[in-house]
């Protein structure tokens, strides 16, 4: 049936660009989902499950979103000063084990079982973290004794019905520093990501008393709300740098609360009556981020319905529109809120597929984050079935960063085809394997007539794990005569097309 080695030939620069097809289905767009672990939200269902039960609580997540065509999961992996891996900085989670500081009942290592799980399937694994809230609550006998609560008291402070480490403080900065360098030399992760947890959401009537680190360190005399925003750009800065240092393909990206500034307290900000903002309120300036560089993409959390008057979705995604840049623009969307607000308009199956057309035609945005991957798991069939047969039907990689210029990797060289029962075979020769994550494999109808790699014809990705081998199986070739492969690496840089003809 085949030749043990195909003819191959290359097609013109514009094969693998930028298309549209008869669904306006773009080849390029982030299409992400939260994993929350904090109280176990999402997942594991319950700390101290046994390990065998989270895995597959897990795998059923990605399953479910692998299906719906996505291509990134951003999965919490530091809730409240613990972690979800093995760190010499932080205790385990108990909303993994089920006891803070106690490793769970396992052989692997559990972050790169998630990590190599999300892989195979496909996806991109964005390591999510809360720098600053050390604790959920106020109940501190639940803490290790190796929580910086304990180890470090005059880190913390009281606020609310929770702790918080002080950003003020430089000793604070390096340690978040060091927990997220811990995270990118040892794991294969594609991206850190930071949500809207700064300095915590204003609390009528209680003060955040950072005094006296504002005293102590405060050398340019800045008034408080832009010294404590200079706080958290000078970790956002710090993050970039150490992240790029490391491994320059991982990105930073961070999901700000949707609001930077209503227009009535600043003329640039957006026409909206938002209680809090993230300018105000958060001390967190992703405009600056931004204009500096210092970001890879930016998701806000654009939680509201099309047109909510106080704030709107469709003002606020123009907004943000207008704003960004030097980074890939993302939308973060209220999955958890669809048939289960106050809001009537989450009522209507079609609220959230508007959303997501409207980022598509939105030529700024270039893809959508969903919180939280529980929302359309167990309820509202109807609105995911819409979603899969209207917006996500065929496959889409994930952008670019800009700012990154990935270098051109040359061409594997088709070494061998074999003949399986079930599937083939096929080795190719890479200058350096361990820079490539996928082959992407498409079937063609004409070699000769490009565009070669459009999403519809998209029948696979395989993780690539330093292996210069994979496997295609036959049902998905379905007797074609031709396959277009292309490879992208870590930077997320697709290769032209190398076209196999299957005799």
């Amino acid at each position: 049936m085949l030749k043990k080695i195909g003819v191959l030939f290359l097609i013109s620069l514009s094969s693998c660009g930028l298309i549209k097809n008869k669904n306006d289905i773009p080849k390029t767009e982030f299409r992400g989902v939260w994993i929350a672990t904090v109280v176990n939200i999402d997942w594991p269902q319950r700390g101290g499950d046994p390990w065998e039960k989270q895995k597959e609580d897990y795998l059923h997540i990605l399953n479910f979103y692998k299906d719906l065509n996505f291509n990134a999961v951003v999965v919490q992996i530091r809730t409240a000063g613990d972690a979800f891996y093995n760190s010499n900085l932080s205790p385990w989670s108990r909303f993994l084990s089920g006891a803070e500081g106690v490793a769970p009942e396992t052989d692997q290592n559990p972050l790169k079982w998630l990590i190599r799980e999300a892989h195979i399937r496909g996806f991109e694994f964005h390591a999510w973290l809360n720098p600053y809230r050390a604790t959920f609550d106020l109940n501190t006998e639940v803490l290790s004794e190796n929580h910086d609560y304990f180890k470090h008291p005059d880190w913390i402070i009281k606020y609310g019905k929770k702790y918080y480490y002080d950003p003020g403080l430089p000793e604070v900065k390096n340690h978040m520093v060091s927990i997220i360098e811990e995270v990118v030399t040892q794991y294969d992760i594609d991206a850190i990501h930071f949500d809207d947890y700064f300095y915590p959401y204003t609390i009528q009537g209680e003060v955040f008393n950072d005094s006296t680190s504002f005293l102590s360190h405060n050398p340019a005399k800045l008034s408080l709300e832009n010294w404590r925003r200079s706080n958290i750009d000078t970790l956002v800065k710090k993050t970039h740098l150490a992240i790029k240092q490391h491994k320059p393909w991982v990105q930073f990206g961070i999901s700000p609360f949707g609001v930077w500034k209503n227009k009535s307290t600043d003329p640039k900000g957006s026409d909206t009556k938002a209680g809090q903002t993230t300018y105000e309120d958060l001390y967190a300036d992703p405009l600056l981020w931004m204009e500096n560089g210092w970001i890879d993409y930016l998701v806000p959390q654009i939680y509201w319905s099309l047109k909510l008057q106080v704030a709107s979705h469709r003002v606020l995604i123009d907004w943000w529109a207008e704003n960004y840049k030097n980074s890939n623009l993302y939308v973060g969307n209220g999955a958890y809120k669809v048939g289960n607000n106050s809001d009537k308009a989450w009522n209507k199956k079609k609220e959230l597929p508007k959303q997501l057309r409207l980022a598509r035609k939105t030529r700024a945005v270039q893809g959508n984050v969903f919180f939280s991957a529980r929302s359309l798991m167990s309820e509202n069939r109807g609105v995911v079935k819409y979603i899969k047969k209207e917006l996500y039907f065929y496959p889409s990689l994930t952008p670019v960063s800009p700012l990154i210029t990935p270098e051109d990797q040359p061409l594997p060289v088709l070494v061998n085809i074999l003949d399986k029962d079930n599937y083939l075979n096929f080795t190719f020769k890479f200058r350096n394997s361990e820079i490539i994550r996928l082959a992407n494999i498409y079937t063609i109808k004409n070699p000769k007539k490009p565009p070669l790699c459009k999403p519809q014809n998209m029948i696979g990705q395989i993780f690539i794990d330093n292996s210069n081998s994979f496997n295609v199986g036959k049902g998905l070739i379905n007797q074609r005569k031709h396959i277009a492969v292309t490879f992208t690496d870590k930077y997320r840089k697709e290769t032209e097309p190398i076209v196999i003809h299957l005799n």
